[in-house]
């Protein structure tokens, strides 16, 4: 499968990084995301029902001492942090709907 971006798509993409992409830009921009959209749609041919183009995936956790108390570090970090509002960290914000 051939993936197809159109530079319309790659502005978007652009805008949502918070990225400025010249004219001069936009094809190889355009060019490097359709690779990347190429080699993500490779995806498509594993065959996960069967399971065997793919490892199992197993969740493993550390194993060295006993696990800290629930929290422990949450208060630590609230203490620490110099903007907040009760055991709520503020910050800045960063996103917007633009």
């Amino acid at each position: 499968m051939t993936a197809h971006a159109t530079p319309d798509e790659v502005k978007k993409l652009a805008a949502l990084a918070r990225l400025t992409v010249s004219e001069e830009e936009l094809p190889v921009f355009v060019a490097e995301f359709e690779a990347i959209l190429g080699y993500m749609g490779q995806l498509e041919t594993l065959d996960i029902a069967a399971g065997t183009d793919i490892l199992p995936y197993a969740n493993t956790f550390r194993t060295e001492g006993a696990p800290h108390e629930k929290g422990a570090w949450t208060r630590d970090i609230v203490k620490a942090f110099p903007n907040k509002e009760g055991d709520s960290l503020s910050v800045k914000k960063i996103l917007s709907n633009d």
